[in-house]
């Protein structure tokens, strides 16, 4: 009998800001664990991808590059399954990542979203401002500002960087919490980050170590869930601020993160749910 194929593509080393190796292992142990399924993989990165002519049912990948992302889509569109969507991706572009939290009903800050041509029009500080048209890159994608002098700075210079918007979310002050997850498995995972370890661009430190303030585990794998729904990523990760009182807010979500903390159990959930989602589709 033959073998199902599974087209796998990694993600561009560019996208991987400090986290290149986790996000290469992840990729690896996901295509190790559908060959020992029973499936035959064809493995590219981006680039490889972008440049080939590649056609197949069923795709798993990380990719971020806008190039791959257009060329999935259209795979999609002529009935390919592809994990996550590349519809799921460009979802979680910060301006319509927002958008689609707060229509949904999802705890996440008070946001506004700006162009970057003219004067910060808020007034409530601290805040955070985050480019809007893209993935964070490079640790000034997302920057804390304490003062309309600085948010008009950050402006500035996102416009000089030729980023048209940004989203300004208010700063929350409580624990950190990040997390990952597989939608409608039973695979759910949290910590408290520490803000002086190794992290994509080092800005847990501005939230200061946790002090543990009590939440419900299970209201933030809901909310997760209810993000991935409405975002179109299965396979996710996030961070939230728990609040004094222990109200949760989501305040990034992200398409297939390193899972560097729970790698394995995630890679055999990943994998499950792959497997799962061709049975469905055969």
């Amino acid at each position: 009998m033959k073998k199902t194929t599974i087209i796998g593509i990694s993600r561009g080393c560019q996208f991987s800001p400090n986290h290149i190796d986790n996000d290469a292992a992840i990729f690896t142990l996901v295509a190790e664990k559908l060959k020992e399924m029973g499936y035959a993989l064809e493995l590219y990165t981006e680039q490889e991808f972008a440049e080939r002519s590649v056609d197949g049912r069923f795709i798993f990948n990380m990719a971020r590059d806008k190039a791959t992302i257009q060329k999935l889509k259209h795979m999609e569109d002529d009935g390919a399954t592809v994990i996550n969507s590349a519809y799921g991706i460009e979802n979680c572009v910060r301006k319509p990542m927002t958008e689609l939290l707060i229509k949904n009903g999802i705890p996440h800050p008070a946001s506004i979203i700006t162009g970057t041509d003219r004067p910060f029009p808020g007034n409530q500080f601290p805040c955070w401002i985050k480019r809007g048209d893209s993935h964070a890159i490079v640790k000034e994608d997302v920057s804390y500002a304490a003062t309309l002098e600085e948010a008009n700075a950050i402006l500035s210079q996102f416009n000089e960087r030729g980023i048209p918007e940004a989203v300004v979310n208010e700063h929350l002050q409580g624990d950190l919490v990040k997390f990952y997850g597989v939608y409608g498995s039973d695979f759910f995972y949290w910590y408290y980050p520490d803000p002086c370890s190794h992290s994509k661009f080092g800005l847990e430190i501005i939230n200061g170590q946790a002090k543990g303030t009590p939440f419900c585990a299970d209201s933030l794998k809901r909310f997760s869930e209810m993000a991935s729904k409405a975002l179109n990523v299965p396979v996710y990760g996030g961070d939230c601020i728990v609040l004094p009182d222990g109200g949760i807010k989501i305040i990034d979500f992200n398409d297939w993160p390193s899972f560097a903390r729970c790698r394995h159990e995630a890679g055999v959930k990943i994998a499950e749910y792959i497997h799962h989602t061709i049975i469905k589709k055969q």
